[in-house]
């Protein structure tokens, strides 16, 4: 679309590495961009999604010190799909742990869908180490946005998808759909387990963004990727985000005031709707507050993307 910025180029990571977090778990991460360049950490979907080039590619890597990393059980990590020992407190510690041995003071923290949640998450804990905070495509993790796209909302809006989705799970478990594919997922019969993985994948990779994107659904179908994402997904999700409370992310929203921060969402967003940026714009009015009128979910929507790039662009150090 004219007048919309792209990403920035593809870039390789000059410095990867790995670091043990607990006895159980080692995460992988990568370096990129300008080693004396201003910190930002890129937190990744799912949970369980992983590194994806694009999340190199929001930053110019002329100004940027760009950190990826794959959280505990997704991507590179080890061990793969794990779900002990992984919650969203693990995590937020796991980012504490990766700032102080990369030696980084604060750093800009950016995310979208899951990474927005794990970044609220994490800016909520560590106000003082986040310089800002660029977040799109809100999911708070309340239990009204997980029935709104596992159980009933979406669904009608993807009937023909949808059907894809239940078909693994009998009519008699299909009240409580999380509950049913958790059951699955964490079972002993592996063939059971992973036709459960690609359906509840490919439900989501074909619902992402607001025009059908073949590639994105046969990738998120792939055997590796389909297992970690369903699982610690589900994992996530049946546990309520192992928060306090239901709406534990906009209750604390006030712990945000003193952060520059900007808040993106698409206005056709199926995954997670509209309704839930709009509550943490509320609780957070310090922040930039953009509608994208012709985007869903996914950060390589162009209205997204352009909105992401310029946003870190306001950031960048002169």
């Amino acid at each position: 679309m004219a007048g919309l910025r792209d990403f920035y180029p593809s870039i390789q990571p000059y410095s990867i590495g790995r670091l043990r977090v607990s006895a159980l778990h080692e995460i992988y991460y990568e370096e990129a961009g300008n080693p004396r360049g201003k910190p930002v950490v890129v937190l990744h979907g799912g949970p369980g999604g992983g590194i994806t080039p694009f999340l190199k590619q929001m930053h110019d890597p002329a100004h940027y010190r760009i950190i990826v990393f794959d959280q505990r059980g997704s991507g590179q990590s080890t061990p793969h799909a794990e779900l002990r020992e992984n919650t969203t407190w693990d995590l937020v510690e796991d980012i504490e742990k990766l700032r102080n041995h990369l030696g980084i003071e604060r750093w800009q923290v950016a995310g979208g869908s899951w990474g927005s949640t794990l970044g609220l998450a994490y800016a909520e804990s560590h106000p003082e180490r986040v310089s800002e905070l660029v977040l799109r495509g809100i999911f708070t993790l309340r239990r009204s946005e997980i029935q709104w796209f596992y159980q009933q909302g979406a669904s009608a809006l993807f009937a023909d998808q949808w059907e894809d989705y239940v078909a693994v799970i009998p009519p008699k478990e299909r009240h409580d759909l999380v509950a049913a594919y958790y059951k699955r997922l964490t079972g002993s019969d592996a063939q059971v387990q992973l036709a459960a993985a690609k359906a509840w994948s490919q439900w989501e990779g074909g619902t992402l963004s607001l025009l059908p994107d073949p590639a994105r659904f046969n990738e998120f179908g792939g055997d590796k990727f389909a297992l970690a994402f369903a699982r610690i997904e589900c994992h996530y999700f049946v546990n309520g985000g192992f928060f306090p409370s239901d709406s534990y992310l906009l209750e604390n929203a006030g712990r945000l005031s003193a952060i520059p921060g900007v808040i993106i969402q698409g206005r056709y967003d199926v995954v997670t709707p509209f309704e839930t940026a709009w509550a943490l714009h509320k609780g957070w009015p310090q922040a930039e507050f953009i509608v994208v009128p012709d985007a869903g979910h996914t950060g390589t929507e162009p209205g997204v993307r352009d909105a992401m790039v310029k946003a870190t662009d306001r950031f960048r150090p002169l």
